[in-house]
């Protein structure tokens, strides 16, 4: 049985477009999270830290996430935080191989500068709000299985790297 390819990161990395580039290179079901609750709670993030609040959010986030992984043939983008939960890690540890998108601060600002879905960076200074998150969720990050360096490399670089990686573990 294949496992799943989970990517982890920053808010703004790419994971939805990666992992969905990645779902049709190896065949595989693309499960993005961050679309999943909308559609569960039938509104945007945005709304739900607004009205339910983030521990709410974190709530759903982490019991869809868990759902999701045990899917199985899966390329799985997850929301940001859903890393940091260690019940979601374990599961990902058991059932897949994760990879953690990572991008400079700097290159995630210009991403990010004209978002409004964002709760946790609107309305705040962008750079010093993203690298203060950046700082609290790396030591977790750094525990997926493989680093992808995103920084000056174009998407076609890094679904190879990846693709490369998932491969070698996984035949």
């Amino acid at each position: 049985m294949k496992k799943n390819l989970i990517l982890t990161g920053m808010m703004g990395v790419g994971k939805s477009t990666v992992g969905k580039s990645l779902s049709e290179r190896l065949n595989m079901q693309f499960i993005d999270v961050d679309n999943l609750i909308e559609s569960e709670e039938n509104m945007s993030i945005r709304n739900i830290f607004e009205k339910k609040g983030e521990k709410y959010f974190r709530n759903v986030e982490k019991t869809l996430s868990l759902k999701s992984i045990k899917t199985q043939n899966a390329v799985i983008s997850l929301g940001g935080g859903s890393f940091v939960d260690t019940s979601v890690r374990e599961a990902i540890n058991q059932t897949s191989l994760s990879f953690w998108l990572d991008l400079g601060i700097p290159n995630l600002a210009k991403r990010l500068a004209n978002s409004k879905k964002r709760p946790l960076i609107n309305g705040k200074n962008l750079e010093e709000t993203l690298g203060h998150i950046y700082k609290k969720r790396e030591n977790i990050y750094k525990l997926a299985n493989f680093k992808i360096d995103c920084n000056k490399k174009d998407k076609s670089i890094i679904l190879d790297e990846i693709i490369n990686f998932y491969e070698a573990k996984c035949n």
